[in-house]
């Protein structure tokens, strides 16, 4: 299996054309799975893969719930959305003010306040930590047979262990996919971004995401971590389903190297690099994971 191929303009086009909007002057700002795209006027199209469209449809509804809630969160566009357009999901949103990569602080005071949040009346669906891990690794290309069996063999370990995992905190709206790369720091404050995997489930799956880069891949400092749950109230990291949501989501940063460096060489030793580390052959965490993408 491989990944889609990235989106075309003429998908743009065609889906501005199917909501009144004129694609002329376009500037891409990020053609990667999902194509991000500028048009004058200050709004940004999203093209998601195709089969995605409910993604993309809970992505517009969760944005529009958010802004009626007071949340700082990227704002959809007022338009029926989303677009088909030759088979992929197409949304519009309002361009984001200047701004920054939020910061761990950001994160954790977003967090805050979307878990405090009553259940909407929205089809969210529960939350599913192994969404498309066995297409991710079906997709790497460069890893050896051994180590695609042993990361199918993990993704299966893993998924018993979610069906019987302890119970933690009150389980509420989680974004699903908690990092500062999806908070944007502006004059105003942070805000919230990318609502493809908003689901209702554990907090602590949002919690996780700041804890294993203690843990797993020492990028955040024990000082941050330490402000991090001081202000959230908690630390995931003591309680008993940790080592399990910390796995799910390291093969989740593991099975994103492996896949995309079947496209990116420059990818490849890291993605290596992050499999050795799961199979025991680097040594003991902390390890030293540099971001992709």
């Amino acid at each position: 299996m491989t990944t889609s191929p990235t989106p075309t303009q003429a998908v743009l086009e065609e889906a501005c054309h199917a909501v009144g909007l004129d694609a002329t002057n376009a500037q891409p700002i990020r053609i990667a799975e999902n194509a991000v795209w500028r048009l004058p006027g200050g709004m940004v199209v999203r093209i998601a893969r195709p089969g995605q469209a409910a993604a993309a449809t809970r992505e517009v509804q969760v944005a529009r719930w958010l802004a009626a809630q007071g949340v700082p969160a990227v704002r959809a566009l007022d338009l029926r959305q989303p677009v088909a357009a030759s088979g992929y999901p197409v949304t519009f949103w309002e361009e984001l003010p200047p701004h920054a990569i939020g910061t761990v602080t950001d994160v954790v005071v977003l967090l805050k306040q979307l878990h405090a949040l009553p259940k909407p009346d929205l089809p969210l669906g529960e939350l599913d930590p192994f969404v498309r891990l066995d297409e991710r690794i079906d997709s790497a290309s460069t890893i050896s047979d051994d180590d695609r069996l042993w990361l199918k063999g993990r993704l299966e370990d893993l998924k018993q262990q979610w069906a019987s995992r302890p119970k933690g905190l009150p389980e509420c709206v989680v974004h699903g996919d908690a990092w500062v790369g999806n908070v944007a720091r502006t004059e105003a404050g942070p805000m919230l971004l990318d609502f493809e995997r908003a689901s209702f489930g554990p907090p602590e799956w949002d919690l996780v995401s700041t804890a294993v880069k203690l843990t797993t891949t020492g990028a955040v400092s024990a000082e941050e971590y330490a402000a991090f749950c001081e202000t959230y109230g908690a630390d995931v990291t003591e309680w008993e389903g940790y080592e399990l949501l910390a796995g799910a989501r390291e093969l989740r940063m593991t099975t994103y190297a492996a896949q995309h460096a079947a496209s990116r060489p420059e990818w490849r030793g890291e993605a290596q690099y992050r499999i050795d580390c799961l199979r025991g052959r680097a040594g003991t965490p902390p390890w030293r994971w540099k971001g992709i993408m």
